[in-house]
Order: C-alpha cells, then structure tokens, then sequence
C-alpha cells in the first residue's frame, strides 16, 4: 500500500513537473533576480554592486523622465483602453448576426490583433501617418485642404496616432465579447420584448448587465497589456517628439540597454509592477459593485 501511495504522489510530481520547471526557470528565479538587481549599481559589463535603495531615492528624487514617461503610459492606458473596448463591442454585436459570409468579416477584423505588436506593422503605420502618408493623402482627397503635417512627429498629435494604432488593433477582445455574447440566452430579449422593451433597453438591461463578466476580464486584460505597450513607442516615434510618446517600458529600454544601467531599469521595472497591481486590484475591488454573475447576481 505504501508502495501504491508513493508511485500515485510521484505520478503526480511527474504530471506537474513541466509546469513546475518553467515556473521556477522562467518567472520565479528571473523575479527574484529583478529584485536583486534593482538594489545594485549593474552595468552588465562587470560584477553588480549593492547600493540598497539608492536607484528608487534617485528615481523618486531626481529623475524628470521618469514622472513623464507615468504620464504619457497612464493617459495613453485611460484613454485608449475605454475606446478600444468599446470599439470591440459595437463590432462584436454587428458580428454577432446570421448573415452570409459572416465568418470572413470576423477574420479580417481579428488579423490587426494577430499582427498588431510587429515590428512591420509599426513600420506601417509611421509612413501612413507621417507628412507624404497616405493619411494625409485621403485627407486632402476628400476636403481638399492641403494637409502639412506629420502626425508621428508633432508633439500635439503624436501620442494620439498611437492611441488611434491601439483602438485598431480590438480583434482580440472582440472575440471575446463575440463569445460572451452567444452565450446569452435569446428567451432574455424574447421576453423583453414581450414587455414592451426597445433595442436601447434590452441593451442596457440585458446584454451589458450579461456581458460584464466578459467586460471585466477585457478590461483587466487591455489595461496590463497597455501599461506593458513599448513597440510602438520604439519603432514609430522613438518616445519623442519632447518624450510625448515616452512609455514607460520604452524609458526602462532606454535605461537598461542604451545607457547600461540595468539596476536602475530593474528598479523601475519594479515599480511598474507594483502600479499593475495595484490598478488590478482597484479593478477587482470594484468589481463587486457592477460585475453580475447569473449564477448567484453580483459577486
């Protein structure tokens, strides 16, 4: 029996074990070394020095970029991610319909998403918005002004195509809600509609109250996957015009890679972390007051 016992726990260890290496190798021991490296003075060059708190008294203290890259990730996180949800939602529920064909248009909506974080597609997305693009090209072809401006360059406009290059690439949240919105039952809308109820408050009584599981997982999704955004800001603007497109993963390359202090980009990266999460706990704190469960209301 005791024989029995040991080979079913060492079947288990070895079912699990795969799990537990990558778990261990590519995340435990890389975020201990995160920790580690952010209390030292390390170039990659030589042996880390320890400094203790130092790269956080100078970043808190000292260091200018660092309070504008926080601005431009978290106005480019509110901004963008309400707008691209909602771009999701409205394309999701005019997808969600038996029409011919239905299945090509989901796909040609879902490949921005597939190919959105590319290096080619930021490339793209440059020349189209730059001052020969074709942006302005269709501007000047349908109203006939004259259009002089580079959208990626000019620190008014430059963070703006960017959010505009976020909210495009709303294929993968609108799979979800897709999903989420041929799960509700059609007897909710038959009986609403029995009662007299038009599309405007069928919407707003069933379909988001339904949805709002779905809505909170895209959200906490969108919102990390935002604060983490740096290609764009790489390859498009290079965090200018004046550091307006400055994102924080993209001031953290900066430091670690162009400047080689990588103890002081560990210790920003450090607190990158602790702003996500704190913002996802707000959001899972908040979730009790608008998240609706159907199998037992709001949670």
């Amino acid at each position: 029996m005791k024989n029995k016992k040991l080979r079913k726990r060492c079947e288990g260890y070895l079912y699990v074990a795969p799990w537990l290496f990558g778990f261990i190798v590519l995340t435990l021991i890389p975020f201990l070394c995160l920790i580690y490296f952010s209390l030292t003075e390390y170039n990659m060059l030589s042996v880390p020095k320890w400094n203790g708190i130092q790269n956080y008294i100078e970043i808190f203290t000292k260091d200018k970029k660092f309070i504008a890259s926080l601005k431009v990730t978290f106005l480019y996180v509110l901004v963008s991610v309400p707008l691209k949800l909602l771009a999701a939602l409205l394309v999701a529920m005019l997808l969600n319909q038996k029409r011919r064909g239905i299945g090509i248009y989901r796909t040609l909506f879902y490949i921005p998403s597939i190919i959105g974080g590319s290096v080619a597609v930021a490339v793209m997305w440059r020349n189209l918005f730059s001052r020969s693009g074709a942006f302005n090209a269709l501007i000047t072809a349908v109203t006939g002004i004259n259009m002089d401006i580079s959208w990626v360059a000019d620190p008014r406009t430059a963070l703006g195509s960017l959010i505009l290059m976020a909210i495009w690439q709303f294929g993968s949240p609108m799979l979800i809600f897709l999903a989420g919105l041929k799960n509700i039952s059609s007897t909710y809308y038959e009986a609403a509609t029995v009662d007299g109820a038009n599309k405007v408050q069928c919407f707003f009584s069933i379909t988001l109250p339904m949805l709002s599981p779905i809505i909170f997982f895209n959200l906490i999704m969108q919102m990390i996957n935002s604060f983490m955004t740096f290609t764009q800001g790489l390859v498009v603007t290079n965090g200018g015009p004046m550091n307006r497109t400055l994102f924080y993963q993209l001031y953290v390359y900066q430091k670690g890679f162009e400047d080689l202090n990588m103890g002081y980009a560990s210790a920003l990266s450090c607190i990158m972390l602790v702003i996500v999460l704190f913002f996802t706990a707000l959001v899972f704190r908040s979730s009790d007051a608008w998240v609706y469960y159907e199998s037992g209301g709001k949670k």
